[in-house]
């Protein structure tokens, strides 16, 4: 980003096609940003995605860990024998299989804390919150603020009806003219706001 070297968009940066950036997403950290896919995405070996919503701010040392990471929890060890190599390769059907989350999703307009770390399949909602150093093993509902190891939720930024109002507005998707028009009203305006300028969108 311009005047910002330790800030990257990261949609134009991803090669993986396990990995989906929304558009404007960003990541910030002062020792190499653009290189989030290798470093903040561990043990991706696939099938599962991770997908990152659009306007989503990610703060240095967020991490997300994939279902490559697991190891066999049903016998006496854990250790992985067959990555090893030589004859070990022979039991190799040992560590296929294993359970899988599914996805990781991060949705819309998610602001992940300084060193947050994310674990297999958890699904953050839009508008949610991660406070620094969390670890979050479980969903975040939309516009959630949760914090802590494990994340737990702290609050809610909005009750349930205005939180239903928010996602039918879904401002993520309006064309970036009309984003660019409302920037005020999005950072700092009520919902009925929102709803205005939504309403000159038809």
């Amino acid at each position: 980003m311009p005047g910002q070297p330790r800030v990257v968009l990261l949609k134009p940066l991803v090669t993986s096609p396990l990995i989906e950036v929304g558009e404007y997403s960003y990541y910030d950290d002062p020792d190499d940003a653009t290189a989030f896919e290798t470093r903040n995405v561990l043990y991706h070996y696939g099938p599962e995605k991770l997908i990152i919503g659009r306007f989503c701010a990610l703060a240095t040392g967020v991490r997300f860990i994939m279902n490559g990471a697991n190891h066999r929890m049903d016998g006496p060890s854990t250790f992985p024998f067959p990555t090893m190599g030589g004859s070990w390769t022979n039991h190799f059907d040992l560590i296929t299989g294993l359970p899988n989350r599914g996805n990781t999703v991060v949705g819309n307009d998610v602001w992940l804390g300084h060193s947050v770390t994310v674990m297999p399949g958890v699904r953050i909602g839009h508008g949610a919150i991660v406070s620094t150093g969390s670890i979050v093993t479980g969903d975040v509902p939309d516009y959630g603020i949760v914090g802590g190891n494990p994340a737990r939720l702290i609050r809610t930024r909005y009750d349930d009806k205005d939180i239903a109002r928010l996602l039918a507005l879904a401002w993520w998707d309006w064309p970036v003219e009309h984003l660019t028009e409302h920037v005020r009203t999005i950072m700092s305006g009520s919902i009925a706001d929102l709803e205005a300028a939504a309403a000159d969108l038809k």
